[in-house]
Formats: structure tokens, C-alpha cells, sequence
């Protein structure tokens, strides 16, 4: 399943609302109102509060109260289809339990509507190197040994097709072509072996930075923090883990600036994998519903590699095999 988040800028839905993305339908499901709609149809009064209970409409809660969510999707789903074979497609109210993506008032947000913990990695050789090669250092021996990460604020977020925000403070502005994983269960001093057990999906991840500020932070071994904390964009789906047979997957990954190819990299190249980044971050400390992990850069992923670099009002893709693409415009400096 592709899971996304939408908000439809018409009559009952102004929210911003979890949606379950069918791409060859061209059609977004959203399984809360498929179970208010069930419960209506059984002759509840309380339709809602019941449907809130069995799939909410936000992914933050929905992941909180699910052991098993992407079970508990797959039976949303499955209750989609039977209502479509009946021909019952719409609340006693006349809303429709699903939209199609034509439609101008169908926005795509975000996928996720709200982050409890945002840990970025580090884990791929081949951009680490370069960065250290830049600075005429070698990779120290500890990136070996453990995979590295820092911690961003939780908020600001932007989706498919916002404008990233270009900050007055800074003069060289670079994206970053990396793969987003969520975490779909709770866990503590949780085991390599068990890890996969706790992967809810994945998303694309744009890690923008402000590459002058951060290389100063970086210059006090502090940070990074203004350099980067102004602006992350995320999605536009986050396709469920049972996509990849519960496996880690190997994903082709690439940046398009302007229609031009910039980067190309693949997902499994990265030095850790995902099952040894959760074990890490485990150790006596609790891994959340919601947390976003980042990858890291893909090689040859960002400007700061290839020196070249993005203005504003350049339109930037990456696309993640299996995933999408995820667009956006950047903005003027402020």
C-alpha cells in the first residue's frame, strides 16, 4: 500500500486526513470514512467516534494504538472494495469515502502528520567520503563502528509540491536525495534479528541545508542545527513494508534538477542497514510509532558533491523506485 496524506479543499474535508494512495485507479481511499460508513450502515448513532477507534484518521494516532498496522490498512482496504462492489460509496451525508487525483481540490501533504522523533543518518560511504576528502581528512575509523546520526526538530516538514523555504541567512542552499524509513511499533533494547518487526514503510526525504551556516557549525563540532532545521521535505507516499516482502529493499534512487539528471544512487549501498541503525538507537532508549529515520545521503546525491548547486526557482525531483516522486520548487531567499 502507498499511504499518504491529503487534504481535499472542498465542503466536509479541509483537514488534513490519512489516505490510502491507489495509483492505477488514480483514486485516494481514505479508511476512516470507510468504516464511519460501515458503522452507518450497521445503525450506529455514534458512527464516527467508532470509526475514529477502529482507523483514525491521522497516521500519527493510527500507528500509536496498532500493534499491527499494516494488518490493520489491509482490512481498511478490504472493506473499501467490498463497499465498492455494493455500489455504497458516500456517508448518509453524501461524502464520498474516496477521491479521485484529478481533481484540483486533492492536495498531497506530507505523508506523515505528525513526527515523535527525527533521527537522520549518515550511512553512506561513498558521501561521506567525498565530504571528508573536501575537508582533506580521511573517514574516521568510528564511522566503521557505529552508524552515526543527528537528531532534527520534529516539525516543519513540508510535502509534494511545496515551495522549500530558502532562509535570509543563507547563501548556498543543497538538497539531499535520501530514503525515509518510519517506524510502525514500539521497542527498546530491540535486536537486530527482531528489528524488521518494527518497520512500518518508507518515504522519500529531501534533507535540505544551508551549506555555508552548517559548515561553520561543523567547523565547532557542534551541529549541524541552523543548517539544517529550517526545512526537510518528506513523501509524497510511504509505500508499507509487506510492498517489500518485509525485506530491506535495494532502491534506485535519483535527483532531477530543471529536467536534468544530477544524481543516481541506490538504497542498498548504504554501510548499515536499516535492522542495525533501529538496534542502535534502541540501546536503552525507546524507539516510537512515528519516528522518522533517515538514511543519509545516496552517493552523488546532493550539490555539495557534484559542486554544483541549486538556485531559486529550480524544480527539483527525486524519485525512489517503488516510492514516487517527490517535487518542489525553491523558494526565493527570504
Amino acid at each position: 500500500m502507498k499511504i499518504c496524506n491529503y487534504t481535499y479543499n472542498t465542503g466536509y474535508l479541509p483537514q488534513k486526513r490519512l489516505g490510502i494512495l491507489l495509483e492505477k485507479e488514480n483514486l485516494i481511499v481514505d479508511p476512516n470514512l470507510c468504516w464511519t460508513l460501515f458503522f452507518e450502515k450497521e445503525g450506529h448513532f455514534n458512527s464516527k467516534e467508532l470509526a475514529e477507534h477502529e482507523c483514525s484518521s491521522s497516521l500519527y494516532k493510527f500507528l500509536r494504538q496498532n500493534q499491527c498496522p499494516i494488518d490493520g490498512l489491509n482490512k481498511s482496504l478490504e472493506l473499501f472494495q467490498k463497499l465498492q462492489k455494493l455500489g455504497d460509496l458516500a456517508l448518509n451525508d453524501g461524502t464520498s469515502i474516496s477521491f479521485e487525483m484529478k481533481k484540483n481540490s486533492i492536495k498531497l501533504n506530507s505523508p506523515m502528520d505528525r513526527i515523535e522523533t527525527y533521527r537522520d543518518f549518515y550511512a553512506h560511504e561513498k558521501h561521506v567520503k567525498k565530504g571528508f576528502e573536501k575537508r582533506n581528512e580521511e573517514i574516521p575509523k568510528a564511522w566503521f563502528e557505529i552508524p552515526a546520526y543527528y537528531k532534527g526538530p520534529a516539525h516543519g516538514f513540508i510535502g509534494n509540491e511545496d515551495e522549500v523555504l530558502w532562509p535570509s541567512y543563507t547563501d548556498i542552499l543543497d538538497y539531499e536525495l535520501e530514503l525515509g524509513m518510519v517506524i510502525g511499533r514500539s521497542g527498546m533494547n530491540i535486536k537486530e534479528k527482531d528489528a524488521s518487526k518494527h518497520i512500518f514503510g518508507f518515504t522519500i526525504l529531501n534533507d535540505i541545508s544551508a551549506r555555508d551556516i552548517q559548515k561553520k557549525e561543523m567547523a565547532v563540532r557542534l551541529g549541524p542545527a541552523k543548517g539544517k532545521d529550517f526545512c526537510s521535505v518528506l513523501g509524497p507516499v510511504i509505500t508499507t513494508f509487506d510492498e517489500f516482502n518485509y525485506k530491506e529493499p535495494n532502491l534506485l534512487m535519483t535527483a532531477t534538477i530543471n529536467d536534468q539528471e544530477w544524481s543516481r544512487g541506490h538504497s542498498g549501498d548504504a554501510h548499515f542497514s536499516w535492522a542495525q541503525m533501529i538496534a542502535h538507537v534502541s540501546q536503552d532508549e525507546w524507539v516510537l510509532p512515528c519516528d522518522l529515520f533517515g538514511s543519509g545521503t545516496v552517493g552523488t546525491g546532493c550539490g555539495l558533491e557534484l559542486d554544483k548547486w541549486i538556485k531559486p526557482g529550480d524544480k527539483i525531483e527525486l524519485e525512489v523506485e517503488g516510492i514516487g516522486k517527490l517535487t518542489n520548487i525553491i523558494g526565493k531567499k527570504k
